[in-house]
């Protein structure tokens, strides 16, 4: 049977307004959850300025209280949301790269409804159980912050698996998340540098294990073997190519302006490579889980702010303030 609710509804202007919303029963493969937690994202910017259709968040955990004909986990699984409505069955999907599915349904809080409301509908194959322990505001960071940032580095190490120095343009969410992965993955002797204007968020990544270093200073670093550009600026990734090292690798994981280069001196002569990276494949989460488990009291540094659903226009005000963490809305149990 339906579901007749309300939802936050991003209307433009920074105005969010509750109103009457629909949810469909579960169909076959599908399953209807209850999220928790959803953190926001700087990808919802343009929601909240613009207005959506749909309700808005992507970053969703919560717990199952329906599933259809054919689906097999049970009410009550805890779990996460992945974004991407991959088809499971398309050559990327076979191969393991969900996130680059060549048939996606749509993409949850753009397209579809999302982890803002009471309620989000997901094929079952969407979502990843965490277990019982895992609080649902920490949960979240299996998605942009550990997902889309450790597959960032993954893209790189699949050139330059022997990393002995990085640099991250950008101190925003990912930008920090690379930072965190990355520290957890490579040790506590590579040394990270990781730049940006913003004098708070270089002293939040520096409590975070990162070198700060102000964007106008990257040019005076010595060469670097990786670079991971998360602020989707131009200067900033041309300065990230600029630092690298012969064999050196830059992913651009930021959306945003372009890259400049010249092919034989930026790449040729010095074996460099320029790569991009999309989300992450479905098949992280579990990895992730266990990194996730063994370091929640340095990853929960990254939530900065926690606020509840009927603070919705608040929780994306201080989160665009440019001084928070990660931002994570949560709702009540019913």
């Amino acid at each position: 049977m339906a579901v007749a609710t309300t939802a936050p509804f991003l209307i433009g202007s920074g105005r969010v307004e509750h109103r009457a919303h629909t949810y469909p029963e579960p169909g076959a493969g599908q399953l209807l959850i209850r999220p928790r937690a959803n953190a926001l994202c700087g990808s919802d910017h343009g929601l909240f300025r613009d207005g959506s259709q749909v309700v808005a968040g992507h970053e969703a955990a919560g717990t199952v209280v329906a599933a259809g004909p054919g689906a097999t986990t049970p009410v009550g699984t805890r779990g996460v949301i992945y974004l991407m409505g991959y088809c499971g069955r398309c050559r990327s999907c076979r191969a393991g790269a969900t996130n680059l599915c060549l048939d996606k349904a749509g993409d949850m809080g753009f397209n579809r409804d999302g982890g803002l409301g009471p309620l989000e509908l997901v094929e079952e194959r969407m979502f990843f159980p965490i277990g019982d322990d895992l609080p649902f505001p920490l949960a979240t960071m299996l998605l942009d912050v550990m997902g889309t940032s450790g597959a960032a580095l993954n893209r790189a190490l699949a050139v330059r698996p022997d990393i002995k120095s990085l640099l991250i343009t950008g101190a925003g969410p990912v930008g920090i998340g690379v930072l965190a992965v990355a520290r957890l993955r490579l040790g506590q002797d590579v040394p990270i540098h990781i730049s940006d204007v913003s004098g708070w968020r270089l002293s939040f990544a520096e409590s975070l294990g990162g070198i700060p270093v102000h964007a106008d200073s990257v040019a005076d670093l010595p060469p670097v073997d990786v670079a991971v550009d998360a602020s989707g600026r131009a200067a900033a990734r041309r300065s990230a190519l600029d630092r690298l090292a012969k064999r050196g690798v830059l992913v651009c994981v930021g959306h945003g302006e372009d890259l400049l280069l010249q092919v034989s001196p930026d790449l040729i002569a010095a074996g460099r490579a320029v790569l991009g990276s999309e989300y992450f494949p479905y098949g992280d989460f579990a990895g992730n889980l266990e990194l996730l488990l063994h370091n929640q009291d340095y990853l929960g540094q990254i939530v900065t702010h926690t606020f509840d659903v009927g603070e919705t226009a608040l929780a994306f005000e201080t989160f665009l303030s440019g001084e928070s963490g990660k931002v994570v809305v949560t709702q009540e149990a019913e």
